[in-house]
């Protein structure tokens, strides 16, 4: 198979950032897939105006790949018709999760390519018995097939701490073209983003926020370093977030202020990082940090099921529910932050469709 490669016009997208939510997984109360409201909810994302969607990726619920269960390549499936159906398919970025050891994660990708992805999101979880060069050795059996879109997962939901040293040798793969950060911890954020500027291609990989506890204020940092007599500069271009698998047009909105803030000289900064708490107290009652994130899932469903986006909040582990106190946290935030949720928007979305 010849290696995949990024269009040009998408490349552009990606590098200048978006909005890329992670797509969540739509069920029936017998926990199996509801495809008219996971098309639903694909076509949800397309209207929002958002730049692409993950799909696959820990939002989707990794236990699709269960034999059992065997949901990955129609998960995939639909979201592409879904993309091709909409005629935005050259200005979308479709990115696909990889998860796996290396021959799973080869196989994931090679679907992926088949499927029209343009991205795979190289989940680093469940490897803490590899060694960095074996991981780095996955990472180029994958970009070998497609462009790869790294991804720092925080350990609490299965990932793992990378050296500096990692990030370097990484961000020198080729076709490796993103990197999301979702340690959510800054010293970890930093080491990578350090890494990346170090690194030969640092002009080529475009930084995303993965880290939904801080994602104004990631999108209006710019790191700097001096690397060899010259001022190397980075930030996160854009984000991939579960997060924005809620009130995704209010997301919309948002970003396009902190990119006005960028471009005008950080114009407003401080209204938007005052916004940016608000952000963080309504990503608290949707992820469940307060109990280690058990309902980060359920939350975002949570959401989606009062929006009429979702008919439930099923997620294929039953044990897998809002934490006592979520559901009013949820209550709490959306009075308390009306303007970053996008209920009307989705109103006319679902009148729309009838």
């Amino acid at each position: 198979m010849a290696t995949q490669l990024l269009s040009t016009k998408k490349q552009i997208i990606l590098q200048e950032g978006t909005v890329i939510p992670a797509h969540p997984l739509a069920l029936t109360a017998n926990r199996e897939l509801d495809e008219a409201y996971q098309r639903q909810l694909t076509q949800y994302y397309l209207a929002s105006g958002a730049g692409g969607i993950a799909v696959g990726v820990h939002s989707t619920q990794f236990a699709i790949r269960n034999p059992q269960v065997n949901l990955y390549e129609k998960v995939l499936a639909l979201a592409a018709e879904e993309i091709a159906k909409s005629g935005k398919q050259d200005s979308f970025i479709s990115v696909a999760g990889i998860c796996g050891d290396t021959p799973q994660a080869v196989r994931e990708a090679e679907l992926a390519v088949r499927y029209g992805y343009d991205l795979g999101l190289l989940s680093m979880g469940g490897l803490q018995d590899k060694t960095e060069e074996e991981i780095l050795d996955r990472t180029r059996a994958v970009a070998a097939i497609m462009p790869v879109f790294g991804f720092y997962l925080q350990p609490s939901v299965g990932g793992r701490i990378f050296s500096y040293d990692f990030w370097l040798q990484f961000a020198n793969i080729e076709n490796v073209l993103a990197i999301k950060a979702a340690p959510f911890n800054r010293y970890q954020t930093l080491d990578m983003v350090r890494a990346v500027c170090h690194s030969k291609r640092n002009n080529e990989i475009t930084l995303y926020t993965g880290n939904d506890d801080n994602i104004v204020a990631d999108l209006l940092t710019t790191y700097q370093f001096e690397i060899e007599g010259k001022t190397v500069s980075k930030r996160f271009q854009g984000g991939l977030l579960g997060h924005w698998a809620v009130w995704t047009e209010a997301a919309v909105r948002l970003f396009e202020e902190i990119k006005q803030c960028r471009d005008s000289g950080y114009i407003g900064a401080a209204e938007l990082l005052t916004k940016g708490v608000a952000v963080t107290d309504m990503n608290a009652s949707i992820f469940d940090p307060s109990h280690g994130f058990h309902g980060c899932i359920p939350g975002i469903h949570e959401v989606l099921k009062r929006q009429g986006l979702l008919q439930g909040i099923w997620c294929l582990d039953p044990d897998e529910d809002l934490s006592p106190g979520q559901a009013e946290e949820i209550t709490r935030v959306c009075q308390a932050y009306p303007y970053l949720t996008d209920d009307n928007f989705v109103q006319s979305f679902l009148a729309s469709k009838k």
